[in-house]
C-alpha cells in the first residue's frame, strides 16, 4: 500500500514539473525575449518635401570683358576708376602718344617723297614714250622707264600703308571701352609703362551688366543626371547669411572638370541682381530643386535604417522570430537616388507594451530631402513606425512614444 502511494506521489510530481516547464517556456518565449525593450516611434504624416542637389559655385558677371592695350607706352591719363560706370567707345585711358605721333609724321613725309618720285618717273616715262615713238631710244631704255614708273607707284602704296598703320597705332593710344558696364578691376596706375611685345597687358576688367549675373556651380557626377535646364535654385552667400537668393538653371555644360580624380560638371545658374547686393567673386552655396511635393506622406530617414538588438521579436508570415546579431533594416531592392524610387522595409509595433513585437512593412519610397523620405505606397497617414531602440532609463522613452527623433511631435500638416 505504501509503495502504491509513493508511485502516485511521483506521478503527480512529474506532471507538475512538466506543467511548470511548459509554463516557463511559454512565459520565456512570450515575454522574456522582448521584456525590457522599448522603441522610439514616429507617426507618418503629410507635409512639404523638397529634394535638392547641393553644390558650391562662384558668382560672375554674364559678360566680363578684359580691356588691354595693343601698343606699348606710358599711361598718361586714367579717366575711370573702380566701380566707374562706362559706355561703349568711351575713352577710359590714354597712352603717351608722342612716339606714335612722330611715327605718323615720318610716314607722312615718306609718302610725300614717294609721290614726288612717282611724278618724276611719270614725266620720264612720258618723255621716253615720245622718244621711243620717234625711234630715238632703244626698246630697253623704254622698258626701264616703264619699270621705274611702276616701281615708283608701288612705293607710293607702301608708304600709304605705312602711314595708315602709324595712324592706327596712334589711335590705339586712346583705350576705349568695348561695352557698356561697370569697371570692376583696374590693373595699372598713372605713369606706369605697359608693354605689349609678347602679350596684351590687362588694364581694366569691365562687367557688362551687374543686374544679371550667373553662378558657375560644380555639380558632382553622381547628381548631374538629376539636373536639367529650367529648374529653380535657392542659394546663400556668406555676406547675407539670413537671406535666400533665387535663380534658375540656364545651362549644364558637358565638359567634365576633374580635380584629384573627382569629376564635376559646370552648371550655369542665371541670377537677377536688381539691388546690386551680389558681387562678382562671391561664393554661393547652391541648392538645386530637382523634385518637390506639396502634400507628401513622409517618414524620417531614421526609420529606414533602424538597428535592432538580438532579442528583438520580429513577426514573420509564419511565426515570431528574432533578427540575427546587429540586424539592420535596410530594405529590399535597389536604393535609388534623391529623385528615384525603391522598395524598403520599415517596422511597425505589435503586441502589448510589456512585450512589444515588431511587424516588418514593405514600402515604396519616393523623393528624399536627406532628413525625410516620401512614402508612395505601403503606409497611410497616422501609421506608427519604429525609428530606434530607446535606451533603458532614458527619460521620456516609452514603447508607445510617437515623438520624432528630430524633435517635435509627429508631422503637422502644412
Amino acid at each position: 500500500m505504501a509503495e502504491k502511494s509513493n508511485g502516485r506521489w511521483w506521478k503527480w510530481l512529474v506532471i507538475v514539473a512538466v506543467i511548470a516547464a511548459v509554463a516557463g517556456g511559454y512565459f520565456y518565449f512570450r515575454h522574456g525575449q522582448g521584456e525590457g525593450l522599448s522603441y522610439n516611434t514616429v507617426t507618418a504624416g503629410r507635409g512639404e518635401l523638397t529634394a535638392t542637389v547641393t553644390a558650391t559655385g562662384t558668382l560672375n558677371p554674364v559678360v566680363n570683358v578684359t580691356v588691354g592695350s595693343q601698343v606699348s607706352g606710358r599711361i598718361s591719363k586714367l579717366n575711370v576708376d573702380y566701380n566707374s560706370v562706362v559706355v561703349s567707345n568711351q575713352v577710359i585711358a590714354e597712352i603717351d602718344p608722342a612716339t606714335y605721333q612722330a611715327a605718323v609724321e615720318q610716314a607722312s613725309a615718306d609718302l610725300a617723297n614717294a609721290k614726288a618720285n612717282l611724278e618724276l618717273q611719270q614725266a620720264q616715262y612720258d618723255r621716253s614714250c615720245e622718244l621711243y615713238t620717234n625711234k630715238l631710244i632703244s626698246g630697253s631704255d623704254f622698258d626701264i622707264a616703264r619699270a621705274s614708273l611702276d616701281s615708283a607707284a608701288a612705293t607710293v602704296k607702301i608708304k600709304q600703308a605705312s602711314l595708315s598703320n602709324s595712324r592706327v597705332n596712334l589711335n590705339y593710344c586712346k583705350i576705349l571701352s568695348p561695352v557698356d558696364g561697370v569697371v570692376i578691376s583696374r590693373a595699372v596706375e598713372l605713369g606706369q609703362t605697359v608693354a605689349s611685345s609678347f602679350s596684351t597687358p590687362t588694364i581694366f576688367q569691365i562687367a557688362n551688366d551687374l543686374t544679371k549675373m550667373q553662378i558657375d556651380a560644380n555639380v558632382a557626377e553622381a547628381d548631374i543626371g538629376l539636373v536639367i535646364e529650367g529648374q529653380s535654385v535657392d542659394f546663400l552667400v556668406d555676406a547675407y547669411p539670413n537671406r535666400t537668393f533665387h535663380g534658375s538653371v540656364a545651362q549644364v555644360r558637358n565638359s567634365p572638370i576633374t580635380v584629384n580624380n573627382v569629376v564635376t560638371y559646370d552648371t550655369v545658374i542665371s541670377v537677377t541682381n536688381a539691388d546690386y547686393k551680389l558681387k562678382p567673386g562671391m561664393t554661393a552655396n547652391v541648392s538645386i530643386i530637382v523634385a518637390q511635393r506639396d502634400d507628401a506622406l513622409k517618414i524620417p530617414n531614421a526609420a529606414l535604417r533602424v538597428r535592432l538588438p538580438d532579442n528583438a521579436v520580429v513577426l514573420t508570415n509564419a511565426a515570431s522570430g528574432t533578427l540575427p546579431t546587429n540586424g539592420v533594416a535596410m530594405g529590399k531592392g535597389s536604393r535609388k537616388g534623391k529623385g528615384g524610387r525603391g522598395i524598403r522595409t520599415v517596422y511597425g509595433l505589435a503586441g502589448d507594451a510589456h512585450a512589444p513585437q515588431l511587424k516588418p512593412l514593405q514600402i515604396k519610397t519616393g523623393i528624399t530631402d536627406g532628413l525625410f523620405t516620401e512614402v508612395v505606397d505601403g503606409l497611410k497617414e497616422g501609421d506608427v513606425v519604429v525609428t530606434g531602440v530607446a535606451q533603458p532609463g532614458t527619460p521620456g522613452s516609452t514603447s508607445t512614444s510617437t515623438s520624432s527623433p528630430f524633435g517635435g511631435g509627429g508631422f503637422p500638416r502644412r
